[in-house]
C-alpha cells in the first residue's frame, strides 16, 4: 500500500471516531470561550492588547495535544497496531500517513479558529483593539493554527514513544498548564526556548529576547520534528 491510500485509511478512521471529531470541536469552542472571556477583561488594559484576544490558545492546545495523543494512542490498544501494519507493513510509511492525518485537520480547525478568535476578540476589545492592526492579526491568526498543528504532533510524536496515552497527558498536560505559567516572566532565559513559550510569541504584538514570532514557531517545529523522529524510530525497533 502506497502512501495515498494509508493516508485516505487513516482519515477515514479519524472522522469516523467521535471522540476525534468532539476533540477538534473543542479545540475550537475553548480558545474562542477564554479568549472572549480576557479580551472583554477591562482590568487587563496594561497587557498586550493580541496575546488577550489569543489568550484561550493556552486552553485549546490542551485539545490538540489530547486529539494527537489519542490518535496515536488508540493504535496499542487491543492489538490495532498488529492490524494497521499487516496493512500497511512499511512501518515509516504509516507513521508519516498517521501523523499527516493528524495534522491536516488540526491546522484546518486552527485556522478557521484563529479567524474566528481574532475576530471575536477586535469585536469584545473596544478600544484595546487599536493596539493590533490588520497585518498583527493575520500573523497571529495563521500562527494561530500552525502552533496548534505543531503542539498535536508534539504529543503524537511522545505518544509513539511512550505507547501510552496516559502517560503523555500525564507528561505534557502538566507541563503547559503550570509549567509554562510558572516560568512565564522568566524572558530572556532558556524558559523561551521551551515549545509552548516560543510558539506563542506569534499571538503577541510585542514581544522581548531573540525570538521573534516566525522564529519562536520553528523552534516549537523543532521540538516537534524531534518527538517525530523518536516516534518514529521507536515505531520501527519495537514489537507491535
Amino acid at each position: 500500500m502506497g502512501f495515498t491510500p494509508a493516508l485516505h485509511a487513516e482519515w477515514i478512521r479519524t472522522r469516523t471516531l467521535r471522540s476525534q471529531t468532539v476533540t477538534l470541536g473543542a479545540v475550537l469552542l475553548a480558545t474562542v470561550a477564554f479568549s472572549l472571556l480576557a479580551a472583554a477583561d477591562t482590568d487587563a488594559a496594561d497587557t498586550d492588547p493580541l496575546f488577550s484576544a489569543f489568550f484561550g490558545v493556552s486552553f485549546g492546545q490542551i485539545a490538540a495535544v489530547a486529539f494527537g495523543t489519542t490518535a496515536v494512542a488508540a493504535e496499542f490498544q487491543g492489538g490495532a497496531l498488529r492490524v494497521s501494519l499487516a496493512a500497511v507493513p512499511r512501518r515509516g510509511l504509516w507513521f508519516a500517513a498517521k501523523t499527516t492525518a493528524i495534522a491536516l485537520p488540526v491546522l484546518a480547525v486552527g485556522l478557521a479558529t484563529g479567524l474566528l478568535t481574532w475576530a471575536v476578540g477586535r469585536e469584545t476589545s473596544g478600544a484595546r483593539a487599536a493596539g493590533f492592526g490588520t497585518a498583527e492579526g493575520l500573523r497571529a491568526a495563521v500562527g494561530c493554527g500552525l502552533y496548534l498543528t505543531l503542539m498535536a504532533l508534539l504529543a503524537a510524536g511522545l505518544t509513539a514513544v511512550l505507547r501510552s496515552g496516559t502517560a503523555t497527558l500525564a507528561v505534557l498536560v502538566p507541563f503547559l498548564l503550570i509549567v509554562s505559567f510558572v516560568v512565564g516572566d522568566m524572558s530572556g532565559s532558556v524558559a523561551d526556548l521551551l515549545p509552548d513559550r516560543a510558539g506563542q510569541i506569534a499571538l503577541h504584538s510585542t514581544w522581548d529576547g531573540a525570538l521573534g514570532p516566525w522564529t519562536g514557531l520553528t523552534v516549537t517545529a523543532l521540538w516537534t520534528a524531534a518527538a517525530l523522529a523518536a516516534g518514529a524510530w521507536r515505531v520501527r525497533r519495537r514489537d507491535a
